[in-house]
């Protein structure tokens, strides 16, 4: 419990600390609107005109969008804010990044049960429009978190926040900052591609593994457990707040493979939900 709520107070401070790195931006709000746009272009027809219907009246009535929307919530509801911060994250209590829902997800209150049950609302036609207008910006987010690996580490390191680099700068520079903005938005920054070609390039990127039709109630658990196994790596974590000069060309294909799936995964869930 004291782990859970220390990584609490990491999520709630995220936005504090991206505010003080001039290089991020708060998947920071690039990544997750490149998941969003990535699941846009597999929808079905169906769960399209859903989609289009529940976001009428947004400022942005895309997934790409609403995709920050669940971040957004914390500055904007913070009673909705505070209830909805656990949903970000899931700390898995298992070296070999075992996903067990009893141990690691207490009461369905981390990203894993949280995309089981905003997709449920979604999909019940007796809920109301605002309700599952919600439940659709919370799910495209939170299928985004749950493909951050630092969002479902298994470490004692607050998702990488209390691990200080020095994170270089799509001009060349250095900033202070951490590992968790770094895989938030640091690395995709350093690619200096703009949003459209980006999403082509992930477009581009065959799946790596083979990824079956997703079906109600989702199981969103597999999802975090391959997560936490990128942080597994060698290399993963820096030796030094310096990082070795192939961070970057080592790190970015994992980053985006990640996103690749996620916006295939995204798309799977809304089908499911929306696309009957």
């Amino acid at each position: 419990m004291a782990r859970m709520k220390r990584h609490l107070l990491s999520i709630i401070a995220l936005p504090l600390l991206l505010a003080m790195s001039p290089a991020a931006s708060a998947w920071g709000v690039g990544g997750h609107r490149l998941v969003g746009r990535l699941a846009e272009g597999e929808l079905t027809p169906t769960a399209r005109r859903a989609v289009q219907t529940l976001l009428r009246g947004e400022p942005d009535p895309t997934l790409a969008g609403v995709s920050s929307w669940a971040d957004d919530v914390r500055a904007n509801d913070p009673v909705l804010g505070k209830r909805s911060a656990p949903w970000h994250y899931v700390n898995i209590h298992s070296p070999a990044c075992t996903f067990d829902a009893a141990r690691d997800c207490a009461g369905g209150d981390c990203v894993v049960g949280a995309i089981q049950a905003q997709a449920a609302i979604l999909a019940d036609r007796s809920q109301s429009l605002q309700a599952r207008r919600e439940a659709l910006k919370f799910v495209v987010h939170f299928v985004g978190d749950v493909h951050q690996p630092l969002h479902a580490g298994h470490r004692d390191d607050m998702g990488g926040n209390t691990v200080q680099i020095r994170m270089p700068t799509p001009d060349g520079a250095e900033v202070g900052s951490n590992l968790h903005v770094l895989w938030d938005s640091g690395l995709i920054k350093l690619t200096r591609l703009d949003e459209s070609a980006y999403v082509a390039r992930l477009r581009a990127l065959p799946l790596a593994v083979a990824l079956p039709r997703q079906a109600l109630p989702v199981e969103a658990g597999p999802w975090a457990a391959a997560s936490c196994a990128v942080t597994m790596r060698a290399g993963f974590y820096p030796s030094g707040p310096r990082l070795a000069p192939g961070y970057a060309r080592e790190w970015t294909p994992i980053i985006d493979q990640q996103l690749r799936r996620a916006g295939t995964h995204l798309a799977f869930v809304l089908n499911a939900a929306l696309g009957r």
